[in-house]
């Protein structure tokens, strides 16, 4: 699936601040990586994340 830049932003977000209230990590990551926010980023790269993105209809017309 490909997803926008702010889905991106937002599962990222939503992820690290998982990860920083004590959430288990979901990958093997490299030695000396620690903050959520780069761990949330491996964990999207290597699609090992357990978020899913919703998106609504569109709505045509006025």
């Amino acid at each position: 699936m490909e997803y926008t830049k702010y889905e991106i932003a937002r599962i990222l977000g939503a992820r690290a601040l998982q990860i920083k209230m004590g959430a288990p990590i979901l990958i093997k990551i490299p030695k000396g990586v620690t903050r959520p926010q780069d761990i949330a980023r491996l964990e999207f790269e290597k699609d090992a994340l357990p978020l899913t993105v919703r998106r609504r209809e569109e709505q045509n017309g006025g």
